[in-house]
């Protein structure tokens, strides 16, 4: 068995992490692309989202995690 886990930049802060790529929170950007984002900006962002109406980001439990590579499309 082997695990598998995605390190790049995060769209928010530019600061290298590793994820679980089917599970990271991420936004669209203006292609339409979906851009990973670390905890350290979902924390930052989300009491702005609540002043404006919308519902936290709440990351899954294994989102900063690696996954089983099975588990992969």
């Amino acid at each position: 068995m082997s695990y598998v886990f995605v390190t790049s930049q995060c769209f928010g802060c530019q600061r290298i992490f590793s994820y679980n790529p089917l599970r990271v929170p991420s936004y669209r950007d203006i292609n339409g692309e979906r851009q990973p984002i670390c905890f350290d900006c979902v924390e930052r962002v989300n009491p702005m989202r609540r002043r404006n109406g919308l519902r936290p980001i709440v990351p899954a439990p294994d989102a900063y995690d690696a996954c089983d590579e099975d588990e992969l499309p």
